[in-house]
């Protein structure tokens, strides 16, 4: 099978398409032949090894996972004989989980990390769900124990978990202030947002608003470029600072947007404010809201650009550099 395979730490250049062996499914595996993927902030990082510090995960002198890729969605091709939930044929998606692989053919993955693929959406779509998603809804439904009636600011709006906190939210019932900047307007007015501030005109922290006493209940940051005292100053006195920035790539560092998801939680624990850095990985539960919500019309995924599996070091790289709208897909196979 066809595959994008990286054997070095580096930048998209070291990513490589190659044929490799098909995987053959455990006995609590699933074997699927991917129909599409899509790209998240975790395969460049991955890709990268950055910050250094992450490479206790990903391998300390190379990649211990070779094919990159955590979304998937496609047709189960097999399973192995403790398999009860499929069977070949089914439509599903899913999440990789830390031994990657999605951007290839054919993808083996535990039961736990698969799911109906919701019905109404296509392959593309339904790839674009899985970790992004999952971020979105274990961050305000977990991390910040959302409430309706609540008001959220989500810094980073408009990107791929931006998309999604946004109808997330709204579908809990809560008021949404999205941050983004001047093209991203109207997109997230369109999924919802009852306020939008353009980062590119003001400070989201110091905006008049704030000024005029206005707090919010929670604050999902999902960018990392803001300090925790700018964050906290716009909370409520008991509101929620939610933490899950993912960063952009400015060179090789240690810690990276690590650094303020660890010590945020550490200042949580001497003020009255929450502040979580909340782990989110996808599985059947996650998966099995997100798809009831999909069903439901309650949460639509946004695709920016579509790319070829043979293009993924082009995509990686638009949704690293380049501000990326929403989710960035890789088609694997047609849609059919």
């Amino acid at each position: 099978m066809k595959a994008i395979v990286q054997d070095r730490y580096g930048s998209p250049e070291v990513l490589r398409l190659r044929e490799v062996d098909v995987p053959a499914p455990g006995d609590d595996e699933v074997l699927v032949r991917v129909r599409a993927s899509s790209v998240n902030a975790y395969d460049w990082h991955a890709m990268r090894g950055d910050p250094y510090l992450a490479r206790l995960t990903f391998g300390l002198r190379r990649p211990a996972a070779t094919v990159r890729g955590q979304d998937f969605a496609g047709r189960v091709e097999a399973v192995g004989r403790a398999v009860t939930r499929f069977r070949p044929g089914d439509e599903v998606y899913g999440e990789a989980g830390p031994a990657g692989g999605a951007f290839a053919e054919y993808v083996c993955v535990p039961e736990k990390l698969v799911e109906a693929k919701p019905a109404n959406l296509s392959f593309e779509q339904a790839a674009a769900i899985p970790l992004a998603a999952t971020t979105a809804l274990v961050c305000l439904r977990d991390g910040a124990e959302l409430q309706a009636g609540q008001h959220v600011l989500i810094n980073g709006a408009s990107g791929g978990v931006g998309t999604f906190a946004v109808q997330l939210a709204k579908a809990y019932g809560a008021q949404v202030t999205a941050v983004c900047r001047t093209r991203n307007v109207e997109l997230v007015r369109s999924l919802g947002a009852d306020h939008v501030v353009d980062y590119t005109r003001e400070d989201f922290t110091r905006t008049d608003a704030v000024r005029a006493g206005r707090r919010y209940d929670v604050l999902l940051d999902l960018v990392g470029n803001r300090s925790l005292t700018g964050l906290r100053r716009i909370l409520t006195p008991d509101g929620s600072l939610v933490l899950s920035g993912g960063g952009v790539f400015t060179g090789g560092s240690l810690l990276g947007p690590m650094s303020l998801l660890i010590r945020g939680p550490l200042v949580g624990r001497l003020v009255r404010q929450r502040i979580v850095a909340p782990f989110a990985a996808a599985g059947r539960g996650h998966l099995a809201t997100l798809r009831e919500l999909a069903e439901s019309g309650r949460l639509t995924p946004v695709v920016d650009r579509t790319y070829r599996l043979d293009e993924v070091p082009d995509a990686i790289r638009y949704v690293e550099t380049e501000h990326a709208r929403a989710k960035v897909v890789v088609r694997v196979l047609p849609n059919h």
